[in-house]
């Protein structure tokens, strides 16, 4: 009897070295073992969560709008984001690398000037090789027109480049040569037309190479606007030309054409936003349907888009929305740059300060423009910080 009852006492005893004994329970219900004690477990515990953040946490990825970041420094092996095709053009063209970083500079500033006044401001974020942040991931408005006119800035920058002499593979339009008569006019090609035609062309293969690579609806949105830019460039081509004759008759005239200042695509595009369209996939996954059946279906020129934006009032990382606390308003402006609009009813702060200003100038023979240097003192209008709960509840 003895003998069993300490055998019996034995078998209660867990085993040491299996984890999963030690961690039953089974055999000790009063006693809780620590942590520590459960290595496999824990483990797997830890596996799991970890599994589930990185399901359904969104990724923001690295964009060849870092190009612009990267200045004389562009390498083909360094740029993050490029995908296999975009990295062979850029290996095989480093030249054109070279304008597209320029030009990323020039469509980055062309989009924060035309949202100045607005509370998102197309804001970028330093040594960030997404550029924008999370603010991408939300299939907005705002980002049809961050890929429209990024495309568009792509082929301004080449088409340039190309006229200027600067690229191996392209030079002027071969196509613009030769007499033009019409109904209305005659000429002669001449000059240097400037090339859209392979600007879009190579921005197409280099731009829509990521979204070719997805099937998805945001890869479908993303080469739609892509498209809306590249062909707002040339929309906005325009003919300039030169007479010949005597005294200036204009008997024959020699004509080119050129790209019109990038400000008019920003203006175009900015419209384009304004009137975007809100869309879902078709049945078939190869186009949209207008989410409202109230509004028109979208065509080609429309920029379109899936989900509605955020307010952009409160700083928001999970929605890359940056607030707009410490933004300059216009005090007298009812429109989005007013300070009721620009600080979302939280009020704005005054401050008066002194500037200098050029003023009484004068124009002197021959040629220059002196001024003399005023001092002036206005008040500058800055939205107020949220208070602390509402910008705790958004980080």
């Amino acid at each position: 009897m003895l003998g069993s009852k300490r055998l019996d006492e034995a078998s209660r005893i867990p085993n040491k070295s299996d984890p999963a004994s030690a961690c039953s329970g089974l055999r000790h219900p009063n006693k809780r073992l620590p942590p520590s004690e459960c290595p496999n477990a824990t483990c797997r515990l830890h596996f799991a969560f970890l599994l589930i953040l990185l399901t359904l946490t969104p990724r923001v990825d690295s964009s060849w709008w870092y190009i612009g970041a990267l200045g004389a420094r562009v390498i083909c092996d360094n740029i993050p984001g490029l995908v296999s095709k975009q990295r062979q053009l850029c290996q095989k063209h480093p030249d054109i690398m070279q304008s597209i970083g320029e030009g990323a500079k020039e469509w980055i500033r062309e989009c924060q000037h035309q949202f100045r006044h607005h509370r998102w401001n197309c804001s970028t974020l330093d040594r960030d090789h997404t550029v924008f942040g999370r603010v991408m991931l939300r299939s907005s408005r705002e980002t049809a027109f961050v890929y429209a006119i990024s495309s568009a800035g792509v082929v301004y920058a080449i088409t340039r480049a190309c006229s200027q002499g600067e690229l191996k593979t392209c030079s002027c339009d071969p196509h613009k040569k030769g007499h033009f008569k019409d109904e209305t006019e005659e000429f002669d090609w001449g000059g240097c037309s400037d090339n859209v035609h392979y600007g879009i062309k190579f921005a197409k293969a280099f731009v829509d190479a990521k979204e070719k690579k997805g099937k998805d609806a945001r890869a479908l949105m993303n080469r739609h606007n892509n498209r809306c830019g590249r062909t707002a460039v040339k929309r906005y081509m325009r003919k300039e030309c030169k007479c010949h004759g005597v005294s200036g008759s204009c008997t024959l005239r020699t004509c080119w054409s050129v790209m019109s200042d990038f400000r008019k695509t920003g203006d175009y595009l900015r419209k384009k936003y304004n009137g975007a369209i809100q869309v879902t996939m078709n049945q078939y996954g190869s186009g949209f349907t207008v989410a409202n059946k109230n509004f028109r279906n979208a065509t080609k020129n429309d920029l379109v888009y899936f989900e509605n934006s955020p307010d952009y009032c409160l700083k928001d990382k999970s929605a890359g929305s940056l607030g707009t606390s410490g933004r300059v308003c216009n005090k007298f402006s009812r429109g989005m740059d007013g300070c009721e609009v620009m600080c979302c009813g939280r009020g704005y702060d005054t401050t008066r300060v002194t500037r200098l200003s050029k003023c009484e100038c004068k124009f002197h023979w021959c040629c220059a423009v002196k001024c003399k240097e005023c001092e002036e003192t206005v008040d500058v209008h800055t939205c107020k910080a949220p208070k602390r709960a509402e910008w705790l509840d958004q980080t």
